[in-house]
């Protein structure tokens, strides 16, 4: 039984505490999980909540139905679509998705995706841009903008460049070829690539550790990896240095080097 429970708009997007773990679900299957804005913002102020919340140690988002999120929503915009008017892409992703991504990448907590099925334009942003991700075998990603005459965006340029090099992702950006599961597990796009029929029991097994780990060690790795992907080696360094300087002053730390010395099973705060 969930501890606490939280629903926004006609149900459009669920969230559920339960036992250290907060599950966020896009809930619109009808539509395979397209993104409003009222789903955006729900998001976000969702994870900003959590980043605050003892009770919660790490964040998994999922998606209902047979889909991640097929992508954004254009019902936003349609009245303007209709028009014949040029809507403002650039301000609609400054306003709702970059703030999005950037709660992700911000919040000091594990954030997981769980990719039941297809991921789509900025679904599949959505999903690249948790820290770790495990799929279905099934599950699709597919740069999409191509094809309604755009550019990836939500980060997902950054996520493709990165992960599979400059030549593949302007392949899969100009053609909007699917990345298979199986492929994207190749690139380290994701973690893990499970049977549907083992999800469950593979995400628990991903959790597990992360919620005996040091919270405030994993906040502060994941700050520390972040900035290794823009600082050079030398900075890095440094920054790496400061980092250990703060948690080296923890009780997390004391109790795991007393448990090393002692030979035990540390037993970090909550």
């Amino acid at each position: 039984m969930a501890e606490t429970a939280t629903e926004t708009k006609e149900d459009e997007l669920l969230s559920a505490t339960e036992n250290g773990v907060l599950t966020i679900t896009l809930n619109r299957p009808q539509v395979l999980n397209s993104l409003t804005h009222g789903m955006m913002k729900g998001i976000r102020a969702t994870l900003k909540k959590a980043a605050s919340d003892p009770a919660v140690r790490v964040i998994v988002l999922t998606g209902a139905g047979r889909a991640f999120s097929a992508g954004a929503d254009l019902g936003d915009l349609k009245k303007m679509y209709e028009a014949g008017e040029a809507p403002p892409l650039g301000e609609e992703i400054r306003k709702y998705f970059n703030p999005m991504i950037r709660e992700i990448r911000a919040t000091e907590k594990p954030v997981i995706a769980v990719i039941n099925g297809l991921a789509a334009g900025a679904g599949a942003s959505l999903a690249l841009a948790c820290d770790l991700k495990v799929c279905v075998a099934s599950a699709k990603f597919i740069s999409a903008f191509i094809h309604v005459g755009l550019i990836p965006d939500s980060g997902f340029s950054y996520m493709l460049a990165h992960s599979m090099g400059l030549g593949l992702a302007l392949e899969h950006a100009w053609t909007g070829k699917p990345i298979t599961a199986s492929r994207a597990e190749h690139f380290g796009m994701v973690n893990k690539v499970v049977a549907a029929e083992d999800l469950e029991r593979e995400l628990d097994d991903l959790i597990e550790p992360l919620l005996k780990a040091p919270a405030k060690a994993i906040g502060l790795t994941k700050r520390l990896m972040n900035a290794a992907l823009d600082r050079d080696f030398e900075a890095q360094l440094e920054y790496e240095a400061q980092i250990q300087e703060i948690l080296g002053r923890t009780d997390d730390h004391l109790e795991g080097v007393n448990a090393f010395l002692e030979s035990r099973k540390p037993k970090f705060g909550e």
